[in-house]
């Protein structure tokens, strides 16, 4: 899909994701192997949005596997629509149909609901460009993490009564984890490694500067700066380039052009998801130090 690394940050440029030179180097390299892309980092710092990109780049449905406590294989794979196949028997029965046609009628393709999983496989199978994104693996518990490293090996899928599903095409596979428990080392093996930090000053910048054009610049500076000093505190949960952008989007609906701290406590919770956190920053001394040192940053660079 791209030819180079310099096309490939080109283009996620164009669709206002900020890639640095590392990170598009990866999703490349992914891209050449046909290896997974395993992200890690904080939540909100953009690994959801590169699948998202990458999506929209190849011109291909997204399919999202949202990963949660207890997710099992019915729910990510497929499983039979069983009120339809009862259905479908009961019509047999009354139309005095043989038990080996009711058999043989019983379990076919249309009575199955393809699950994600099974969706990027038939697709690819399909020849159809696909975005696979595994969205929070971590979230999963270690059962199906073990599943999801046998389909990564193969890309086939076994139903016992129709037989396998197999694509010689994989799909671009994006799996994600926001580090709330360790993935075992086998299924990052089998895949290309991110780590996805908290963004520069610069680079945070320039991703509010792309997602808010109508932001006035010394209100992007400001904003970007005392983002910057709220990660510098021991919060319960420092907010990820996705609370800047949404801060700003905020603030501009509500007309502001510079920061202050009456402003700043009362649009707390766009930015701050914990109250012990907001608590905590808008303590009048405190608030008014880090505002002080965020505009003395935003106006030296």
């Amino acid at each position: 899909m791209f030819s180079s690394i310099d096309a490939l940050q080109n283009a996620f440029a164009e669709q206002r994701y900020i890639a640095e030179r590392s990170l598009s180097t990866i999703i490349y390299l992914a891209q050449k192997m046909h290896k997974p892309l395993f992200l890690e980092g904080e939540a909100g710092v953009g690994k959801t949005e590169i699948a998202k990109t990458l999506a929209t780049l190849m011109n291909a449905p997204l399919i999202r596997l949202q990963c949660y406590e207890g997710l099992d294989i019915n729910t990510a794979l497929y499983e039979w629509n069983y009120a339809a196949q009862l259905l479908h028997l009961r019509l047999l029965e009354a139309s005095g149909a043989s038990r080996e046609t009711m058999q043989s009628s019983l379990f076919t393709r249309n009575f199955l609901h393809s699950r994600p999983l099974l969706q990027a496989v038939e697709q690819s199978a399909q020849g159809m460009p696909t975005v696979l994104l595994v969205d929070e693996i971590d979230r999963a518990d270690e059962e199906f993490e073990a599943f999801l490293l046998e389909l990564l090996s193969d890309f086939q899928v076994t139903i016992p009564e129709l037989g396998t599903i197999k694509t010689d095409h994989p799909p671009i596979v994006v799996i994600t984890s926001n580090r709330t428990r360790e993935i075992h080392d086998a299924l990052k093996r089998r895949c290309i490694y991110h780590w996805i930090d908290y963004p520069s000053f610069e680079k945070e910048l320039a991703i509010v500067r792309a997602r808010a054009p109508h932001v006035p610049d010394s209100l992007a500076r400001q904003v970007t700066a005392f983002i910057g000093e709220l990660r510098r505190m021991e919060l319960f949960k420092a907010p990820g380039v996705a609370e800047t952008i949404d801060w700003v989007t905020a603030l501009i609906a509500l007309d502001q052009t510079a920061l202050s701290t009456d402003v700043i406590r009362d649009t707390a919770g766009v930015i701050l998801k914990y109250q012990d956190d907001i608590e905590a920053v808008i303590a009048h001394d405190l608030l008014s130090a880090m505002l002080d040192r965020a505009t003395a940053i935003a106006d030296s660079v």
